[in-house]
């Protein structure tokens, strides 16, 4: 689990979690429901069921939010580990261009136009031709 992303561990825990929640809030709908099987007269029954399904689109509700709010979180850590890779590649290529213009230095004409330190050209006596 080391090598893996965060953005993918951070959706499946939150598709976990969602498991759990929605079968939490079917338990306690069923707990509603079962409230209203029991119910003795018409006004508990129909206030239990529509507890049930209050209950029921509530959570819905909830799971739907926890899910989304993972999505949001999952994707923004990609994008910000997407623009950390590139910010670092583009500093390394920053860091070697210099490096390659001093190993170099400079072109071959560049070095050719340029006098050498030590080869100083030959003086001619005036009056003496070469013949």
């Amino acid at each position: 689990m080391a090598d893996a992303d965060l953005d993918g561990i951070i959706r499946q825990l939150a598709k976990q979690q969602n498991k759990t929640l929605t079968g939490a809030v079917k338990a306690r709908r069923d707990h509603y429901l079962g409230l209203a099987a029991k119910a003795k007269d018409a006004g508990g029954k129909a206030r239990a069921k529509e507890l049930a399904k209050a209950a029921m689109e509530q959570g819905l509700a909830a799971a739907k939010r926890l899910q989304v709010a993972a999505d949001n979180a999952a994707d923004s850590y990609a994008r910000a580990m997407r623009k950390a890779a590139e910010t670092a590649a583009a500093a390394v290529a920053a860091e070697t261009k210099p490096v390659a213009k001093k190993a170099g230095g400079g072109t071959t004409a560049a070095k050719a136009a340029r006098p050498k330190p030590g080869n100083k050209p030959a003086k001619r006596k005036a009056g003496k031709a070469k013949a």
